[in-house]
């Protein structure tokens, strides 16, 4: 019996089992492997590592946690999850199955992109989803936003006041932007095309989206808000509350809705909070918040399981 198992390897993962580790818990960490940020070379808004790869972040974390021998890190997938606060079961794609005292969901978000021939294989690395994390490096540069999405358009008016002065909102298609953003996109001077695009080709720094009508636009980058949904279906399972955007429920500990069940990360958010932010920073935060305040509940449960 575990105390925790973790379920994710990222930077929400490695956080908390690094805070349980630290504190002598037996702890399983499922890491699947697959990151939200793999296509980035870089990340930023981490104090210390601004601009570090996000894939020597995992590692360096993998080697710290190696140092805590109550923690395993362990590659592997999980299926399902079943059972109550004190005694759940995971059971993974190798065919094991491991029981823990709580769990962490850590599983994170999948961004999927436009269906946009060019548009995928270039997400991460050209094209780009968040001006904090790539706005500085895109400063000055020809832009384009690529949205379906009305209020989405507000992100070309943050770029162009931010970062360049010469940014195109494509819409992919006709879209009936309300009164208020419409005015605003065209006194900022935010060109708006509103044909479909039928490709994007190019490399970093040199892009062209083609449009059905055959103009071709030149950019340099390229923003783009993808539709996003959780990597696993785990948290729905155990029967913790999602909400309406599709992020799992959590208050000011972490704690979702099911007792003994955590989630850190870009898959839960608060109520309150109106988008799940996407920053390792953050993600790492989420985790040590989660860890901290389960430990201290372990530790509530050991003394009653003690008689103390």
């Amino acid at each position: 019996m575990h105390d925790v198992i973790v379920i994710g390897g990222g930077p929400a993962g490695l956080s908390a089992a690094l805070v349980f580790g630290r504190q002598r818990r037996r702890v399983l960490v499922v890491d699947g492997g697959r990151v939200r940020n793999a296509p980035a070379s870089e990340m930023h808004m981490y104090l210390s590592r601004d601009g570090f790869p996000p894939s020597r972040l995992l590692e360096i974390g993998r080697e710290e946690l190696a140092a805590y021998p109550s923690v395993e890190v362990r590659p592997g997938t999980v299926l399902a999850a079943r059972g109550a606060k004190g005694d759940f079961t995971v059971e993974l794609a190798d065919g094991t199955s491991e029981r823990a005292r709580r769990l962490v969901l850590a599983t994170g978000q999948v961004d999927e992109p436009y269906d946009i021939p060019g548009l995928e294989e270039r997400f991460g690395r050209s094209v780009f989803h968040c001006p904090f994390c790539h706005g500085w490096e895109t400063s000055g540069k020809t832009l384009a936003v690529v949205t379906t999405v009305p209020q989405e358009a507000m992100l070309a008016l943050y770029v162009a006041d931010r970062f360049s002065d010469d940014v195109v909102l494509c819409t992919h298609g006709p879209l009936d932007l309300p009164e208020e953003i419409a005015g605003r996109v065209a006194k900022r001077g935010v060109e708006v095309i509103s044909e479909p695009i039928s490709e994007i080709t190019g490399d970093e720094d040199d892009l062209r989206l083609h449009f059905a009508d055959g103009r071709v636009l030149e950019r340099q980058a390229i923003y783009h808000r993808a539709p996003t949904r959780q990597h696993s279906e785990l948290a729905a399972r155990l029967g913790c509350e999602i909400l309406g955007d599709g992020t799992v429920r959590v208050n000011e500990l972490q704690e979702t809705t099911v007792p003994g069940v955590a989630a850190a990360g870009d898959s839960a958010k608060l109520p309150a909070v109106p988008d799940a932010a996407t920053l390792v920073s953050l993600g790492a935060a989420d985790g040590v918040r989660a860890a901290l305040w389960m430990d201290g509940d372990l530790f509530r449960s050991d003394l009653e399981e003690s008689g103390i």
